[in-house]
């Protein structure tokens, strides 16, 4: 009798749960990828802005740095803040940010004003990790938090992808570049606008990150908030996203000029190399978050992930490979980090202790926003220098660098299993 008075309340219920889950999903999968999409707002325009303003590669590397230096500075001071005062007003904010720095390079008359569009879009950048996480790490059930890390891996694939497809495409619709840049701020506005409509589904004073209510449970004493900054797993994550971006910045901002240099090809192909990259980072998403909750070991599938992405990279900087043939390679080693990708963002939360969500993400994740920093006017200046295989041969040894942080954290993580598990 019991069994089946319990089984038709048990399964309204688990599908509240998995529309709940969803909703919240696809809601900050959508802000980050406006936010990745805003990591973009420069470098498709980069030969516009070349053209018009009599820039160089590096003057245009250092638009980049000037982003993610504000970005990653604002990240982890973004961190303190999301945990004090929480996620929701502060994605509010960042995508306001967004819609003022696309009008900003909208009426850009120089080098100033398009370092000021920089700026503001790092300061919009800047809390998106810290806010995504906590969302939905508070707000999404276990079993689907796997998931929920590769949506949000696969959304900021796209948000990329898409980029320069749709800043490019209105620029030569309109015969305009600046036109672009309008339709940019209405994209920031119309997320913005769906965002204040769902706030209820984004709202993290609801909801409990499953490892503080272990801690809270086990009676644990409250660490002092700068504690986590102790443990070497939260630098070695630190270092892991600064190489992994470090390759990614390469491919990002000049994989189409390097393969425009060594293999003569066309714009109308190289424009699309970045947008290929990214999609197959998004396919490589999607099976890495099934892998993610059957893989005890993520720093191995890790490893294996990056470690081909890099062969990949290498070979496309040979210069050995028929030209499309060598753009091709580039694109498919996305698959690689894509795939990497989920597995990344779990290990992070098994390396994290307990109570620092949106200090340890920030934290982390700055390491991200100082490997595009570092990176962009280093391959710039390895362009203008007259050596574009170095593009490719950097991205493939940040990888490198990158699969070694990555096993060390694994490592770490795996001797702290058998005492977490005797508290517990």
């Amino acid at each position: 009798m019991s069994s089946s008075t319990s089984s038709p309340s048990a399964s309204p219920a688990a599908s509240a749960v998995a529309r709940k889950d969803v909703r919240t999903i696809g809601l900050i999968g959508l802000a980050h990828g406006t936010s990745h999409f805003f990591h973009m707002l420069l470098p498709p325009m980069f030969p516009f802005l070349m053209r018009d303003f009599g820039l160089s590669y590096s003057e245009m590397g250092l638009l980049v740095s000037a982003f993610f230096v504000v970005s990653g500075i604002g990240q982890a001071l973004a961190g303190f803040l999301v945990d004090r005062i929480g996620a929701r007003p502060v994605l509010f904010v960042a995508l306001g940010c967004f819609v003022a720095a696309a009008l900003a390079a909208a009426g850009a008359s120089g080098y100033h004003g398009l370092l000021l569009a920089a700026m503001l879009a790092g300061l919009g950048n800047a809390p998106f990790h810290p806010v995504d996480f906590t969302i939905l790490n508070k707000r999404v059930s276990a079993p689907r938090l796997g998931h929920a890390f590769s949506v949000h891996g696969i959304s900021g694939n796209l948000g990329w992808a898409v980029a320069p497809v749709f800043l490019t495409g209105l620029a030569a619709a309109f015969g305009n570049w600046r036109a672009a840049y309008l339709g940019a701020a209405l994209v920031a506005a119309l997320v913005l606008l769906l965002m204040l409509l769902n706030r209820d589904a984004i709202d993290d004073r609801q909801g409990a990150w499953t490892h503080d209510a272990h801690h809270a449970r086990a009676g644990a004493a409250q660490e002092h908030p700068m504690a986590f900054l102790k443990l070497p797993s939260v630098w070695l994550c630190f270092s892991f996203f600064f190489f992994s971006t470090a390759a990614l910045a390469a491919i990002q901002s000049f994989a189409g000029p390097a393969l425009q240099q060594l293999h003569g090809l066309p714009l109308s192909i190289t424009a699309f190399v970045v947008t290929a990259y990214m999609l197959c980072g998004a396919a490589g998403m999607v099976v890495g978050g099934f892998l993610v909750v059957r893989v005890a070991r993520l720093e191995k599938l890790i490893a294996l992930a990056m470690s081909a992405a890099a062969v990949l990279l290498f070979a496309a900087g040979t210069g050995l490979l028929p030209g499309l043939l060598a753009a091709a390679v580039v694109a498919l080693a996305g698959f690689g980090t894509g795939l990497a990708g989920p597995s990344r963002d779990m290990l992070i939360k098994r390396a994290a202790p307990p109570g620092a969500t949106g200090r340890v993400y920030g934290t982390v994740y700055s390491g991200l926003d100082l490997g595009f920093a570092v990176a962009a006017p280093v391959f710039g200046a390895i362009l203008d220098s007259g050596w574009p295989n170095g593009v490719f041969y950097g991205a493939a040894l940040s990888l490198a660098l990158g699969v070694g942080s990555a096993s060390l954290v694994g490592l770490r993580v795996a001797r702290q299993r058998p005492t977490l598990t005797a508290a517990a």
